[in-house]
């Protein structure tokens, strides 16, 4: 059974879970939204990866590089660049301080549930 992710909290770290697939290996677009499909984001579509990596491309933390192919057009591989590795450090810290905030919270003990009738 495949899981859906929250689009709000997917959105939020899209950028940092593609900055660290890259930071391990250079890829081209399909090629990146399989290895984040196979890595648990089954539901997130092409049309998402591609305009993230533009806009990562544009911010200067990815850089690319045509790569001819040989079963049709040159392949656009990315890969970071200096930018995109402290954009990725940086927030690979602040999921870890958010991860570690929720996780205080959901560790609370809750209150027993109000009697029926009461």
């Amino acid at each position: 059974m495949t899981t859906s992710h929250d689009p709000q909290l997917l959105k939020g770290v899209l950028s940092m879970v593609l900055l660290h697939l890259l930071a391990e290996k250079e890829s081209y677009g399909y090629e990146v939204a399989q290895r984040l499909q196979a890595a648990g984001f089954a539901d997130v579509l092409e049309g998402t990866v591609y305009p993230a990596l533009t806009r990562l491309e544009r911010e200067g933390r990815l850089a690319t590089r045509l790569v001819p192919s040989p079963s049709g057009p040159a392949r656009k591989y990315y890969r970071l660049t200096p930018a995109g590795l402290d954009a990725l450090h940086a927030a690979s810290a602040a999921w870890a301080r958010h991860v570690a905030g929720v996780e205080a919270v959901l560790a609370r003990p809750l209150p027993d549930p109000p009697e029926k009738g009461i």
